[in-house]
């Protein structure tokens, strides 16, 4: 079996295990994916997933973070932790022959986390520094500023990281208890690729991870509906500084729609690379941008599309004046076939480049199952991008490009004379 045509096999325990052969590398990767991330957060645990993303390597009942480092360096290995919007991911790399040590390993840290207090509280001052340092970056500040516009009460509209007042106060009880409702066998998705044959790496997983069993009752499904956003809104910081940033965000489509696919695609029109509308419009052509860009989330509900530039403060008015007009012109015409054309090359050549590596692939399956879209999306994804037309991406924006939260965050001289 080459790699990219994956197997899918499901544990007596509940485990998800996508396979893959590539026996064109002796390097195994695997990528283990949970449920939960920032979605499952309460307001007043924002940053409880990141931080036990940091801390879950860092001691088991057997070995302190010191002993777990230096057998995942003497094989030569990689071993990280990942927490996002969605989920939770564990992911290993090694040469395949290592594999069965590794997975040990890895039983231990999934089953069995210790959450040293001396480890969570180095790490927890560790992300409240990179809090900080976020609060002094123009487009963090705006981004928090449009998620919490777009979202409300859903837990989009918590950053990542957290807030310094909510990660201070997290302590290892949580972690524990969020451990426990959420990295779970019944909810995990694994998926291996390496040289040896499905079969093999199955029974290796089997052999380790077969006889784990939860101990405590699973997370309720959450009731996340989002109400409709009524009218555009307009949020202002005041910074001192030599130039404006300006956030525009619209609440898109969940993975799972029919449109994700073309809002993938407007957000590659408009703002993915150099040759891009709006780095041509407003950058090379206008002056206005100091930096411009857009990009369009992957998310199990309804996910941020986002286009943002930095100006000069004197260019502010024009400058969001252009890039709603950019916008609207999306809603009122037709990308030309060859603008589609274009379009469509970059981003299917963007994504064919992401899957180059075994962990890249494995990356990617995972992730696709464990938001529910299913290993199989990967290739339907590709197959609606090519069919896209004008007329669809046409009215993907004027069905979800629509009542934008805008942020701008700048001098305040310069954002006085803004109004909405």
């Amino acid at each position: 079996m080459q790699r990219g045509r994956l197997q899918r096999l499901r544990l007596s325990n509940g485990i998800t295990l996508l396979l893959g052969q590539n026996p064109a590398t002796e390097i195994l990767a695997a990528h283990c994916f949970f449920r939960g991330g920032s979605r499952v957060e309460r307001p007043q645990q924002a940053g409880l997933s990141h931080l036990l993303a940091a801390v879950l390597t860092k001691g088991t009942q057997q070995r302190d973070s010191q002993a777990i480092a230096a057998w995942v360096e003497s094989l030569g290995a990689g071993l990280g932790v990942e927490s996002s919007a969605d989920c939770l991911e564990v992911a290993l790399q090694c040469v395949a022959a290592d594999f069965p040590e590794l997975l040990r390993l890895l039983a231990e840290i999934l089953r069995e986390p210790s959450f040293p207090e001396a480890e969570v509280e180095r790490e927890r001052e560790l992300l409240l520094q990179t809090i900080r340092a976020q609060q002094e970056r123009p487009f963090s500040l705006a981004f928090n500023q449009v998620q919490q516009t777009l979202y409300g009460d859903h837990p989009y509209a918590l950053p990542e990281l957290g807030w310094l007042e909510t990660v201070g106060s997290l302590t290892r009880e949580d972690l524990l208890a969020y451990h426990a409702t959420y990295c779970r066998p019944e909810g995990m998705v694994m998926a291996v690729i390496g040289p040896e044959p499905p079969e093999t790496m199955a029974a290796q997983v089997e052999a380790v991870l077969g006889d784990w069993v939860s101990t405590s009752p699973p997370a309720p499904e959450l009731d996340l509906s989002l109400p409709p956003l009524e009218k555009p809104q307009l949020r202002k910081l005041f910074q001192p500084t030599q130039q404006t940033t300006i956030v525009l965000g619209f609440r898109g489509s969940p993975a799972a729609s029919a449109d994700y696919p073309a809002l993938k695609l407007l957000a590659t029109y408009l703002g993915s690379g150099l040759s891009s509308r709006l780095f041509v419009e407003l950058r090379e052509r206008s002056g206005l941008a100091y930096e411009v860009s857009a990009f369009f989330a992957t998310r199990r509900d309804p996910a941020p599309f986002v286009a943002y530039l930095g100006t000069a403060a004197e260019n502010t008015p024009v400058a969001l004046e252009r890039l709603q007009a950019e916008i609207h012109r999306l809603h009122k015409t037709l990308l030309s076939d060859e603008e589609v054309e274009m379009a469509q090359r970059k981003l299917l050549g963007q994504y064919a480049l992401s899957k180059q590596t075994n962990a890249q692939v494995a990356q990617l399956a995972g992730w696709y199952e464990i938001l529910g879209l299913g290993m199989e999306f990967d290739q339907q994804y590709l197959q609606r991008v090519r069919q896209l037309t004008p007329a669809q991406l046409q009215q993907a924006a004027k069905t979800y490009l629509v009542n934008a939260a805008i942020a701008l965050v700048g001098p305040e001289e310069a954002l006085a004379g803004v109004e909405w």
